[in-house]
């Protein structure tokens, strides 16, 4: 393919002492080929930032309205003096009831829809992140020592995980639970409902004593779980657990990837805006011990080094009195999907192995869909947060590279400039090469990244909790003020790249409770 070798690139690896053969005792070396994120800022669809501009002008219509009637009547009014205005109104005009009445009603009606037509505001009064005990806690060298005492791996297998966890970005105090080194299966039914059932009520235990709310008061409650969906549901056994109310709309999220926790929040806004003076609790989580792989698949075996335990619980609200005591107002979700197309559908794939042994396999084109997907979600929110500077010379460039497509290949376009739009950067901590490449093409700051190379340290990856995780870092370290704006970024399986922006309602000072309060001064450690 043409252009091909630009998304690739080279790395010489140090392969230590030859041990045995012709070669013992010689320094040994390989050249590792990767693929990266294409650089997606270079080539920008303009259909797509057509689409933001879709929803800006959707959302702001009446903003765009107003002022102009206000100019006219303005200009109208301010041609008169105060006499010519009197006499105009109260001298040359006759009034009586039923055009009193008429005129009145037309003013309450434009109002009223108005009101009604205006979406709801959504308040998030808080969230939860769940940290397992630490008993469960391992180190990367008690990781593979518990890989290989398990007796389910091959050597070369223990050796690929090795090397993978060595250069991952994960650090030695994230979470496991004990069933993945246990001899037998650890896929169990039983097993996925205990781990499920741990992280997910104390997630939520912990997300109704910060609220004060109790769980007969919630109207709404989304779950999404990509690989366990057992029956009855993750959702029902929190119905069951808390003995929620009976006419509870409860909703189950499943193979949807690490994107999902925004699809939730999606489907909870939804709904909000069709229920009234309601509450929304949406539980993100996945269960490690379904994502194992004992096999010896090399793509199958690379998702063991990264996940690991995690879940968060969010509650949310429509009900204008939480305006007070709310953190945060969701300001815009934008999601993606690219599951049309065969690559990007089959990138991140559940299936057995030759063996089969089921496991999730992760293709070689994985960064080239997932900065495809990247660039199509970031074009279409840029209309929606960019100041108007940076959306006026981006447009113009773009304009311009549309209207003299001889000169566009050699021509750099302009690239907005999204630290201007956000304060504080919530991307999905997949893996170290993932935050790279991000940082790189975003053009961000170390500062920019450092909740999220802080969580993939220290929870490592939590699947679609982790944008939460490192929200929870940025109020620990006490950075959020009112008015400051937050971009979740996420992607996932399908292929799919999902964007939620948030905007603090006031100074959020560090929480009593807090995944991060015993080691917050430990970060940044030279991620």
């Amino acid at each position: 393919m043409a252009g091909e070798h630009i998304l690739l690139s080279t790395e010489i690896v140090n392969r230590g002492i030859e041990a045995s053969g012709p070669d013992a005792g010689s320094p040994t070396f390989s050249v590792r080929v990767r693929r990266r994120l294409p650089d997606f800022l270079q080539s920008v669809n303009l259909k797509y930032v057509k689409l933001g501009y879709h929803y800006l002008i959707s959302h702001g219509i009446y903003l765009a309205t107003i002022p102009v009637l206000v100019v006219v009547f303005s200009a109208e009014v301010g041609s008169l003096s105060r006499e010519e205005l009197w006499k105009k109104v109260w001298g040359e005009t006759s009034y009586d009831l039923a055009t009193v009445l008429a005129f009145f009603g037309v003013v309450v009606f434009t109002v009223s829809v108005y009101f009604m037509s205006r979406p709801r505001p959504i308040y998030l009064i808080d969230f939860a992140c769940y940290r397992p005990s630490d008993d469960l806690k391992v180190s990367g060298e008690e990781f593979m020592e518990l890989a290989r005492k398990s007796g389910k791996f091959e050597e070369e297998s223990l050796a690929f995980q090795f090397r993978i966890l060595k250069s991952s970005g994960i650090g030695d105090e994230t979470y496991v639970p004990k069933s993945i080194f246990s001899p037998g299966n650890c896929a169990t039914m039983k097993e996925g409902r205990a781990e499920a059932s741990m992280v997910m009520f104390g997630a939520l235990d912990e997300l109704f004593e910060k609220c004060g709310v109790r769980p007969k008061e919630v109207g709404i409650l989304v779950v999404n779980c990509s690989l366990f969906n057992p029956t009855p549901s993750l959702s029902a056994m929190i119905v069951n657990h808390y003995k929620m109310r009976g006419n509870i709309l409860s909703y189950n999220l499943g193979g949807m990837g690490c994107s999902a926790g925004i699809i939730a929040l999606d489907l909870a806004r939804d709904m909000l805006q069709a229920n009234p003076n309601s509450y929304a609790v949406v539980v993100s989580t996945e269960a490690v011990s379904f994502a194992w792989y004992t096999g010896r698949n090399r793509s199958m075996l690379i998702p063991n080094c990264f996940f690991r335990m995690g879940c968060s619980a969010v509650l949310l609200s429509n009900r204008r009195r939480d305006f007070r005591r709310a953190k945060y107002r969701l300001e815009h979700i934008v999601r993606t999907h690219r599951g049309a197309d065969d690559r990007s559908f089959r990138c991140v794939y559940q299936e057995e192995d030759e063996r089969r042994i089921k496991g999730l396999s992760l293709s070689r084109d994985l960064m080239e869909v997932g900065g495809h997907a990247l660039k199509t979600n970031i074009t279409t929110l840029g209309p929606l947060v960019l100041p108007f500077s940076e959306q006026l010379l981006f447009f113009a460039a773009l304009l311009f590279r549309c209207r003299s497509s001889n000169s566009a290949a050699s021509s750099k376009p302009y690239i907005p400039d999204y630290k201007l739009a956000f304060e504080h950067f919530c991307m999905h901590a997949a893996s170290k090469v993932v935050l790279d490449e991000l940082q790189r093409n975003l053009e961000l700051g170390d500062r920019h990244m450092e909740a999220s190379r802080a969580v993939l340290h220290r929870f490592g990856n939590t699947s679609s909790s982790s944008i939460w995780y490192e929200l929870a870092y940025l109020e620990a370290k006490s950075r959020v003020r009112r008015g400051d704006r937050v971009w979740q970024l996420a992607f996932g399986s399908g292929f799919k790249c999902n964007s939620a922006v948030w905007r603090a309602m006031r100074q959020v000072r560090r929480p009593s409770r807090n995944p991060w309060l015993d080691c917050i001064d430990r970060y940044p450690v030279g991620l």
